[in-house]
């Protein structure tokens, strides 16, 4: 039996997707994918697999382990682990360019993060407001 293991990450969220031969089954923290909540990541999770096809999703069964960050960053984080597991499982070059056609965070990820608080004020950038009279 031929398995994968891939890992993506967004923000502080990290995932690891086990990809192997089965029936199309895919589950996020034990929870099967129809049942993810809410609707808006769940179809951030569903996009690599719509991408690849019924040819590949209904051949391979998906379990997803994500910790930290919040909801959408775990979404992500799950969406580009699936995206790369999908990709080392097949081992097909025309699957990697199609996601990477389609959103290249879905191979490469965002390297976005929050930016460092500085002194003097509230946030980043937000200083602390001065009054003169």
């Amino acid at each position: 039996m031929k398995i994968t293991v891939s890992s993506g990450k967004r923000k502080t969220a990290i995932a690891r997707a086990t990809v192997r031969e089965g029936t199309g089954r895919i589950q996020i923290n034990k929870t099967p994918l129809d049942n993810f909540t809410p609707l808006m990541a769940r179809q951030i999770i569903e996009e690599p697999i719509m991408i690849a096809g019924p040819d590949i999703a209904t051949k391979v069964d998906i379990r997803v382990n994500v910790r930290g960050g919040g909801v959408m960053g775990q979404a992500q984080a799950s969406r580009i682990a699936i995206a790369r597991g999908l990709v080392d499982f097949t081992k097909s070059a025309d699957l990697r360019k199609a996601y990477v056609e389609y959103d290249r965070t879905l191979m490469a990820g965002d390297s976005r993060r929050k930016e460092k608080k500085k002194f003097g004020g509230p946030g980043a950038r937000a200083k602390k407001q001065k009054s003169y009279r």
